[in-house]
């Protein structure tokens, strides 16, 4: 029994968990990607939560915990506007 052949998508998934920060050059020349960005829309889609962070030495990608006011934009979005209702 051999290894097993893990996918390239989750070769980066394991990358982004464990917790540093990973460059957009290591994403296109590490896992020969033709669009980085392209693989970071399908891991957030996937449920990720990715920041991208740009700077003067290029851009950066994290997983984080979403902020309440992402889940709230969430929630709302799914279930639309919540009442409050007064006791």
């Amino acid at each position: 029994m051999g290894r097993q052949i893990l996918s390239k998508t989750t070769k980066i998934r394991n990358l982004f968990n464990k917790g540093n920060d990973v460059t957009w050059k290591t994403l296109r020349n590490t896992f020969d990607l033709k669009s980085p960005a392209a693989m970071v829309g399908k891991l957030r889609n996937e449920g990720l939560m990715i920041y991208e962070n740009r700077s003067s030495k290029g851009v950066s990608y994290r997983v984080g915990t979403p902020s309440k006011a992402i889940i709230a934009a969430g929630i709302n979005k799914v279930f639309g506007k919540q009442v409050g209702y007064a006791s």
